[in-house]
């Protein structure tokens, strides 16, 4: 079966080397400030490391890094990422409630939607959309995607989605579901 990206995993295995220190060997970054790329989908994949060579998203830490690369070598790598296991961490106790609540039903007073309805009730995410895998990801990388979200830094969401819901959430909810995110599955 043709996987959503078109790439071939075991190719892609040969060229993450140097992906590897920032987001592991296995796609399940070591260091909560990188992304774990392990069961992402393969689409967003490419359409991030195709947003930073076009600068449409900038990702100093990724500056060159892609450089060399051929589209089908950026296939090959997001097909790679996209069929690893991701490790789901544990949700602190006191992050718990307030997190669920985000993430399952929004916060309606603010005007913020549930995160299930895009990235799905157990944060696999939506390929063909291009809506990323959220379940497991470390709780420092999703809170400062949507601060960079909330500030404009970051604008490479359809539509305004993420940047209008970030810039509605307190620091306080951020984390909460960026925690919560953390153990989903």
């Amino acid at each position: 079966m043709a996987h959503a990206a078109g790439g071939d995993a075991t190719a892609g295995s040969q060229k993450v080397a140097v992906c590897a220190a920032c987001h592991g060997a296995d796609g399940n970054s070591p260091m909560g400030a990188f992304p774990s790329l392990a069961g992402q989908s393969s689409r967003y994949l490419l359409k991030q490391m195709q947003d930073q060579l076009s600068g449409e998203r900038v990702i100093l830490e990724m500056t060159g890094m892609l450089d060399g690369f051929t589209e089908r070598d950026l296939r090959d790598i997001a097909t790679f990422y996209s069929r690893q296991t991701p490790t789901i961490g544990q949700t602190p106790a006191d992050q718990l409630e307030l997190g669920r609540q985000i993430y399952r039903a929004g916060i309606a007073e603010k005007g913020v939607a549930a995160c299930a309805a895009c990235h799905m009730p157990s944060g696999q995410g939506n390929n063909p959309a291009r809506f990323p895998a959220l379940s497991g990801q470390h709780p420092e990388y999703t809170v400062s995607q949507l601060k960079k979200f909330a500030s404009e830094e970051r604008q490479n969401d359809p539509s305004r989605m993420m940047r209008d819901i970030a810039v509605k959430m307190s620091e306080a909810e951020m984390q909460a579901v960026a925690h919560y995110i953390r153990g989903l599955h």
